[in-house]
């Protein structure tokens, strides 16, 4: 279990709700997954968006870079500005935008843009004009998943207008490219669908005369489809060590990087028969001692969850169910007879060592998938602390 710095109870260095992250974690996956794909002959794009899934974007990138990835992938202008910001000057693509949007910064930038459309075209070669600098395009083909990407009925007309703009100097192709809509399914043949016209894309790109990388593969495919590696593999959930094929964490190679955890904020003895938490959904059915935790939905702790046995923490050495109704700032934590002290630590989620609660296992109980586990984790209460940082 990586060390996690834990000062005394007593400690007010702390914050009282953080998000612990990991970057040797970070670099454990990173160097696992670019190790697989580099035995396929392709580079590793690692996907930083959504302030890198929660965990930071701007330590994991680096954490990540330093690990084996070349490329670094985000959803939006903004965070692909933010990370020129911070000095990150690696290969970065962008690639959800609008058509209207102000691509000039990003094109002076050095960042590479997705285009999907003619339209979205046209505004990334405006932004090309004015920033007196070509466009570096990620030519994106629908193959399947029926959300981004040119259809097959719109390829040639996009590919006529880049041909135009390669030739005036505003534009250079660098990849042709898609994303896979059943990844988590290993040999489920849209699979092999999406991969056939994927390559009929790529192949219509170089007919006019470019060169372009192909890039398909997620996380999942990243981990068992070598053949989808093609020129750049493209893994985002499994950076971050949440096992994209629903593992169990003692059997995925991943690690976990983030620690959800707060500091008990009182703690006292309650009577048998007292109701707890708002409609007194749980009641005590024996004295016993309860501990709040400053946690809730607004701070990432699904609603759905609604306690009452089907949430844990791991609080003064053991696993301990939460009771009562999950609130927007709190949630109440039955310890029994145990002896717990304010100020302790409580971890909400987890690397998962000595069987401690994880991510896996609050989506799971709430319906959902661990990305939006981990993804929400977020708010000014919040605090986010790096570990492990290295050089």
């Amino acid at each position: 279990m990586p060390e996690i710095p834990d000062p005394s109870p007593r400690s007010r260095s702390r914050p009282r709700t953080e998000a612990v992250v990991d970057l040797e974690a970070i670099r454990h996956n990173v160097a696992l997954l670019s190790g697989s794909a580099a035995v396929s002959g392709a580079a590793t794009m690692a996907v930083v968006k959504a302030d890198a899934y929660g965990h930071g974007a701007a330590p994991v990138a680096r954490a990540a870079l330093d690990a084996g990835a070349s490329w670094l992938g985000v959803c939006t202008l903004d965070e692909a500005l933010q990370l020129r910001a911070s000095g990150i000057t690696a290969p970065v693509l962008s690639w959800l935008h609008l058509p209207d949007e102000d691509f000039a910064p990003a094109v002076a930038a050095g960042v590479d843009l997705s285009v999907s459309s003619v339209r979205h075209l046209a505004g990334v070669l405006d932004g090309a004009r004015r920033a007196g600098r070509a466009a570096r395009l990620h030519l994106k083909a629908d193959t399947g998943l029926s959300r981004n990407g040119a259809p097959v009925a719109e390829w040639a007309a996009l590919l006529d207008d880049v041909v135009t703009a390669a030739a005036d100097g505003t534009a250079e192709v660098v990849a042709v490219w898609s994303h896979l809509a059943v990844a988590d399914q290993p040999h489920h043949p849209v699979l092999d669908a999406q991969l056939a016209r994927l390559t009929a894309a790529w192949q219509a790109a170089r007919a006019r005369g470019f060169t372009p990388l192909r890039h398909l593969a997620n996380s999942a495919a990243t981990m068992t489809r070598p053949d989808l590696h093609l020129d750049l593999v493209r893994p985002g959930i499994a950076v971050y060590g949440l096992d994209p094929l629903d593992r169990p964490v003692e059997e995925s190679p991943l690690r976990p990087a983030m620690t959800f955890r707060a500091r008990v904020v009182l703690v006292k003895r309650v009577p048998a028969g007292e109701g707890v938490s708002y409609g007194h959904e749980w009641t005590t059915p024996r004295e016993t001692t309860l501990a709040l935790v400053p946690a809730g939905y607004a701070d990432g702790v699904p609603r759905r969850l609604n306690a009452n046995g089907r949430m844990r923490v791991w609080l003064a050495g053991r696993s301990r169910p939460v009771v009562g109704r999950v609130c927007m700032d709190q949630v109440v934590v039955d310890c029994g007879d145990d002896a717990v002290a304010e100020g302790e630590t409580a971890v909400l989620f987890g690397e998962g060592a000595d069987g401690g609660p994880t991510a896996q296992e609050w989506a799971t109980e709430a319906g959902t998938i661990h990305y939006e586990i981990a993804t929400g984790v977020h708010g000014a209460r919040v605090a986010r602390t790096h570990v492990n940082g290295g050089g």
